[in-house]
């Protein structure tokens, strides 16, 4: 695996200003977030996806029941600015995790959200997470994960922009 094929970049452009883009990744995320077995981390229960704010805080998804899974810990919360947080996925053995990063860059129409996913390398080349693919295809299925994602978060904000 090349260091390319190590990470999975994604960027949009959201109509709102940076503080209120890194608000509505952050604060809104259960409302964008798609549900179901491709696009949450227990198929079989019904949760909800929430970050904790600040360093040490965490990206979880809380279940009815009380149980949760972790999905990360965040490393850096710089509001408006920049996030970057921990990625266990559903399928990881302890100790296995990437890293998500976030920037937020105000442009003319709005803001930059461009989002790095990064780390693959370190899961092994059969690892389930991979779904039989490696290199480009891999880090493409990655990008259009987190590219069908934004462009939910972008309608998100502009609803949110509008009203």
């Amino acid at each position: 695996m090349t260091p390319a094929d190590d990470v999975a970049r994604v960027s949009t452009v959201v109509a709102v200003d940076p503080a209120t883009a890194f608000a509505v990744f952050t604060e809104e995320i259960d409302a964008w977030w798609r549900r179901g077995p491709r696009w949450r981390f227990h198929s079989d229960r019904e949760g909800s996806l929430r970050f904790e704010p600040g360093v040490g805080g965490r990206l979880l998804e809380s279940y009815p029941d009380g149980g949760e899974h972790v999905v990360g810990e965040i490393q850096v919360w710089e509001p408006g600015r920049r996030l970057v947080f921990g990625w266990r996925g559903r399928d990881f053995e302890p100790g296995e995790r990437t890293e998500v990063e976030v920037r937020f860059e105000r442009v003319a129409a709005g803001t930059r959200v461009t989002l790095e996913h990064r780390g693959w390398a370190a899961l092994r080349p059969d690892h389930p997470a991979r779904h039989g693919l490696a290199g480009p295809a891999f880090t493409a299925m990655i990008g259009l994960f987190w590219g069908d994602l934004f462009t939910r978060m972008r309608h998100h904000a502009a609803r949110r922009a509008a009203s």
